[in-house]
């Protein structure tokens, strides 16, 4: 009986014709004991011993040993390795067989860190940094440093952060198909989450979200959060007249309302309603940082799409680097970021502020100068080295949110 499960477990894996055999899945389960195992895990034991066992079997026959004490020996060996084998693979009758880890039975700190990789709790940096850095600049003296600032402050962070957990959980949940294509590792791709566990997740983000939203006064920061949601849910979701990443034009449309609009405008109003006396103006520094910004998010949508161009082609996704190709839309990309540098330049040699000139001028030509310098050794060829730069981007991105309270021209 195991020989048939070992069997049913190599032909399964082989016999896929719409992905690789390391992107199956499989439940498992031995003497009434289910073991989770990962794929990669189950296929090399699955392969090495069942090379190592066959390899053996071919030797023997051709030496053609005829001694019942070996051949005893050898099949002893052959079902120790098939129980080896048999503790990581189930056969489920009901639905045949399939390779899947879970986080089920994993220790605390395990269950913890797949979490943490769905959520994408990573990306959280740049948001706390945005936010924070865009209140600041509302700040004229040190008197306006007040509790009641302070207070809001934290609920615009907490906001915020659970706004961005919803968007990255949502946008998995969406692209399960693509990402078994595109990235495999992620948690729902690979099987390390069930789709009812990411499911409960994002709705614990949603309503813990619109519970702080609906209890704070802040208009700005009620709206804010509320087209936070929206366009995040807007993005991804597989409804008539959304799912706006199959298009380009509505993908930029979305990273820009939120990088470009809601988060340096709204939230710099929900920082001057916490000042006592401030009128609700949106400033010449806001209308830069919004300008500058709304460049970095325009960039962002081009070019988070040029390592997905496989997956999005099989699954429709008409991205503008699955339509031009991945050199024109990378360039492109490296051209509106040099843009933006050259225009915070001018900006800063026109400031009458000594140290708002100095800052703006050599920071930016400093930034651009990396930018260009790091874009000419990327390959192109390579989906890991374009997603590096990709992170390179959004590091970028941070040190501009670092400039920002200090733009006072």
């Amino acid at each position: 009986m195991k020989s048939m499960l070992i069997g049913s477990a190599l032909k399964s894996s082989s016999s896929s014709s719409l992905r690789p055999p390391f992107l199956a899945t499989a439940v498992a389960s031995c003497d009434h004991e289910r073991v989770k195992v990962s794929r990669i895990q189950v296929r090399k034991t699955t392969f090495g011993h069942s090379n190592s066992i066959f390899g053996r079997m071919n030797h023997q026959q051709s030496r053609k040993l005829n001694d019942p004490e070996s051949d005893n020996k050898y099949f002893t060996e052959v079902h120790r390795h098939q129980r080896q084998i048999t503790k990581v693979l189930a056969v489920d009758a009901s639905k045949g067989f399939v390779l899947r880890p879970q986080i089920d039975g994993k220790s605390l700190g395990a269950t913890l860190e797949v979490i943490y990789r769905y959520s994408k709790v990573y990306t959280l940096q740049g948001t706390v940094l945005s936010i924070v850095s865009i209140s600041l600049l509302a700040i004229q003296k040190l008197s306006d440093f007040t509790p009641l600032f302070f207070v809001g402050l934290l609920q615009a962070v907490i906001g915020g952060a659970l706004a961005n957990l919803y968007v990255a959980s949502i946008n998995q949940l969406s692209d399960v198909d693509i990402d078994k294509i595109n990235k495999p590792h992620l948690p729902l791709a690979s099987g390390e989450l069930s789709i009812e566990t990411g499911t409960r997740l994002t709705l614990l983000y949603a309503i813990l979200g619109f519970c702080l939203g609906w209890s704070i006064k802040s208009w700005p920061l009620k709206l804010g959060l509320f087209l936070w949601y929206a366009i995040g849910t807007a993005y991804s979701v597989h409804l008539p007249l959304l799912r706006w990443k199959r298009d380009p034009a509505l993908a930029a449309m979305s990273v820009w309302s939120l990088q470009g609009a809601i988060i340096p405008i709204l939230f710099n109003l929900h920082a001057k309603t916490l000042i006592h006396g401030r009128s609700l103006l949106v400033s010449k520094h806001v209308i830069f940082v919004s300008g500058i910004m709304s460049i970095y998010a325009v960039v962002a949508a081009l070019f988070k799409d040029i390592p997905d161009v496989e997956g999005d082609k099989i699954n429709g996704v008409n991205s503008l680097a699955s339509k031009v190709g991945t050199k024109p839309v990378f360039w492109l990309c490296i051209g509106l970021l040099e843009m933006a540098y050259g225009m915070a330049i001018l900006i800063g040699l026109l400031s009458t502020g000594f140290w708002t000139r100095l800052m703006m001028v050599i920071g930016h030509s400093i930034l651009g100068f990396i930018l260009w310098r790091e874009a000419n050794l990327v390959d192109l060829k390579n989906n890991e080295a374009i997603e590096s730069f990709y992170l390179f981007i959004w590091k970028l991105y941070g040190v501009e949110y670092l400039l920002v309270p200090f733009l006072r021209f």
